[in-house]
């Protein structure tokens, strides 16, 4: 043979060799499982890594990856127990847990749980009706996710969460609502506002509750200092008057000086003022007999007689003084 032919053969062959291996050999990305068949029977799972398979006999029947996936549904007709159609989509967070079922479990697993979602979905929805639709997303997510979790597991699926992303109802239940929560509404704001006129109310009436407390204590407080103060006064008094009667005892003060002293306060009483003051007569009798109290007051002496005037007797022109004195003389005789 040819060195130059055989030089060409060698080469072709070093060259299908080099072809052959890198078509066989793959490397396996982080978080994904390569399913291996091997003469159409399953044989392994490759992880991440580089590996190798044998040409003509292995092939890779699938590639499946561990993240966590999500299937986002298109809107449904879904029927609730009250005969209302709505259209419901959902959303579907899943990962698969088991690469070997999820490729040998279902034909096409992805549209198999987005059938179930929606048959599920119609299923659950069914049995409540509208108002219990819009107002228990939570309930209805909760049990959606356990029933599909449990289905699913024998296709090697983990769903983890599954959420109602919107509820449409049709137009007309949609203006019904909006009519229905304007006037709850306008109920809402009706009762708010009777709240704040009756608490208004409420607070005026306790602060004039207040204020008449506090005006009734303030002026029993203000009785209680003038009576207070009225009574201090009156005890300094009599105890100032106790006080000089006690310091005239104390100086041997005798009887006709207390009889003055008693005296000056009936004067007293009346300095200024028309009053008339009746004194017993042995009262007059002592104070007589009490020089000083006689000069002080005067206080007993004698009225003096008022003096008589001297009518000038006019003479009678008709007549002389003579025979006015016999007829005065006649007029007395009879």
């Amino acid at each position: 043979m040819d060195p130059v032919m055989k030089a060409i053969i060698i080469a072709i062959v070093v060259i299908a060799v080099i072809i052959l291996i890198s078509k066989n050999i793959r490397i396996v990305p982080q978080t994904s499982e390569f399913i291996i068949e091997r003469l159409g029977k399953y044989k392994k799972k490759w992880g991440a890594g580089l590996h190798f398979k044998l040409p003509v006999f292995d092939r890779i029947a699938n590639t499946v990856t561990m993240k966590e996936q999500i299937l986002d549904s298109p809107p449904q007709p879904v029927i609730t127990k009250d005969n209302v159609t709505m259209q419901i989509d959902t959303v579907v967070y899943f990962r698969v847990y088991d690469s070997v079922l999820y490729t040998y479990g279902v034909v096409n697993p992805m549209s198999a749980l987005s059938n179930l979602t929606a048959t599920t979905l119609r299923n659950i929805v069914g049995d409540l009706e509208l108002d219990e639709t819009l107002t228990s997303r939570d309930s209805v997510n909760g049990e959606m996710t356990a029933i599909l979790d449990e289905a699913t597991d024998k296709w090697g699926i983990k769903v983890n969460r599954v959420e109602l992303k919107n509820i449409i109802p049709p137009k007309d239940i949609q203006d019904s609502m909006e009519k229905q929560m304007k006037a709850e509404r306008e109920r809402r704001e009706t009762l708010l506002q009777a709240q704040g006129h009756k608490d208004a109310a409420i607070m005026r009436a306790e602060g004039d509750k207040q204020a008449m407390i506090l005006a009734a204590e303030g002026d029993r407080d203000a009785r209680i200092a003038r009576a207070e103060g009225e009574a201090k006064a009156i005890y300094l008094a009599k105890k100032a008057e106790a006080d000089g009667l006690r310091e005239l005892v104390k100086a041997g003060i005798t009887e006709p000086v207390l009889e003055l002293k008693r005296y000056e306060s009936l004067v007293k009483m009346c300095d200024g003022k028309a009053a008339k003051i009746l004194l017993p007569t042995d009262a007059v009798e002592l104070a007589k007999k009490n020089i000083i109290f006689s000069e002080t007051t005067g206080l007993g002496d004698a009225t003096k007689e008022a003096p008589e005037k001297s009518v000038a007797e006019k003479a009678d022109p008709c007549c002389n003084d003579e025979d006015y004195a016999e007829e005065r003389h006649a007029d007395t005789s009879k």
